[in-house]
């Protein structure tokens, strides 16, 4: 699969024999520069990391407040993130026991900074004891 990749990402270029390829008429690139160049795309774009950043905290003792910042760079996930805000309220339900959770604010904008413009989203969470869980409180 890697010579697959490597021969369709090279395609329309030309080895010269010396360690260098030819992209277009008297212009050659090494390999070390293009690795190099493949290497550093791959540490500012990170496509491994999670879209989004989340930062939490406790307002009392049943209400958090979690502030979401998506990465940079990303090629995808700008539509998820009240999915991303739920998923993290049933962690949060699951780990201290509670029946249920209430979504008391939720916001979504963009933050414009010199590097260029990042998605942020926000949500107040209010967890629900066992005793006043009833399907229809939470509706």
């Amino acid at each position: 699969m890697g010579i697959a990749a490597l021969s369709l990402g090279t395609g329309g270029c030309s080895t010269t024999g010396a360690n260098a390829f030819t992209l277009a008429t008297n212009t050659t690139l090494t390999w070390n520069v293009a690795l190099g160049a493949a290497a550093a795309i791959y540490l500012i774009y990170d496509p491994l990391a999670p879209n989004w950043e989340i930062e939490e905290a406790k307002l009392s003792g049943e209400t958090y407040r979690l502030s979401m910042k998506m990465k940079r760079f990303h090629t995808g996930g700008s539509g998820e993130a009240l999915q991303v805000l739920k998923r993290r309220a049933s962690q949060l339900q699951q780990e201290n026991g509670h029946a249920g959770y209430q979504i008391a604010e939720y916001t979504e904008g963009i933050d414009s900074q010199t590097l260029g413009a990042r998605r942020v989203a926000g949500g107040t969470i209010r967890f629900i004891k066992h005793e006043v869980a009833d399907s229809f409180a939470l509706n």
